[in-house]
């Protein structure tokens, strides 16, 4: 239900003010600002009160927000902030120094935001379940060596070493690279099984005699890229935060350090989401916010981006750098895909 506009604007205002300073805030702090009377704040106030928006921590005190203060706040009255120029930059060049494979990328990725935010950030890979083979390279690593190297179409890189008893020449790599890509190119992940590299390999003809090691390096590769990985960094920040006591913070070090819940709630969050409390469904996040923003690759939803960090925390400005992030990862992995 839509509040008055007048009560929003107080709303606002509380919000805004507690999650600046951890103090409660009164009729006091916030009359001037909006333009009406103490006597008639304090009334909006006990009103959002008992509608659950707001409550008191002690009697003589101001208020603070409570969850369901924090929702209405972030869902109609959150104001759209663009990080300022020199953020920006600063969080696009930490990504960018991460173009030597999309893993290094989504590492800065949460390092960047770990620092901005004095929180603990998180990037996952993007899903593979729909990817396909988008191409495959060889790289001589020795006379008997070769690196099979596998680029997916979410953008995903992974390689494999393998080694034969005969001789690598570079016609022969020339050889495997057109014979592997024109079998596998546009395949769906999910199809290259054991059964599919067997049937592959008898309809090669004589290379198939060579070809055994290849195609496992291959699979190997093609397994890992299967999996979403994620990225975890300043999980130590939250022992410091003003926002966590200690057992807090260790229940949401916990769940970081075993990632399935937070990458599950991520791989179903949709482009811009806040996740209060028990909305994450994750028993150690009961306490704490998710502020999550999805990147694209090639115009297709892929992985995710995310702060944790504890209800009171500056959900503008934080949205606004994830989202941001989120923007500079989908065009450097695009980048990578190109070349």
């Amino acid at each position: 239900m839509k509040l008055a506009q007048r009560r929003e604007k107080i709303l606002s205002a509380v919000v805004e003010r507690y999650t600046a300073s951890g103090e409660p805030v009164g009729s006091s702090a916030i009359a001037d600002s909006i333009g009406v009377s103490s006597a008639t704040v304090r009334n909006e106030l006990k009103a959002l009160d008992v509608d659950g928006y707001l409550e008191q921590p002690h009697t003589s005190a101001g208020r603070v927000p409570t969850k369901q203060g924090y929702r209405y706040y972030i869902d109609y009255l959150m104001p759209h902030r663009q990080p300022s120029e020199r953020v920006s930059s600063h969080i696009e060049h930490i990504i960018r120094s991460g173009r030597a494979s999309p893993e290094y990328i989504l590492r800065k990725t949460a390092s960047v935001l770990s620092e901005l935010t004095d929180m603990a950030a998180v990037a996952t890979s993007p899903s593979s379940a729909d990817a396909r083979v988008h191409r495959i390279r060889f790289v001589s690593t020795g006379r008997h060596s070769s690196m099979a190297v596998l680029v997916t179409s979410n953008g995903m890189v992974q390689s494999r070493l393998f080694r034969c008893e005969f001789v690598l020449t570079p016609e022969l790599l020339e050889m495997f690279d057109k014979a592997i890509n024109d079998r596998f190119s546009g395949i769906r992940l999910t199809e290259i099984t054991r059964g599919f590299l067997q049937t592959t390999a008898s309809s090669m003809g004589e290379l198939s005699l060579f070809i055994p090691d290849v195609l496992m390096a291959l699979y190997e590769a093609v397994q890992n890229a299967l999996q979403v990985s994620v990225a975890v960094s300043g999980e130590t920040n939250l022992l410091f935060s003003d926002g966590y006591d200690i057992r807090y913070a260790r229940n949401v070090m916990r769940v970081l350090a075993d990632s399935n819940g937070i990458v599950e709630l991520l791989n179903h969050s949709r482009g811009d989401a806040v996740y209060l409390g028990e909305e994450s469904r994750i028993g150690g996040l009961a306490d704490s916010a998710v502020i999550t923003s999805r990147y694209e690759i090639a115009g297709e939803n892929a992985g995710a981006v995310a702060v944790i960090a504890p209800l009171r925390i500056d959900y503008c400005t934080v949205m606004g750098e994830v989202s941001f992030a989120a923007s500079c990862v989908s065009r450097t992995i695009g980048e990578l895909l190109e070349h």
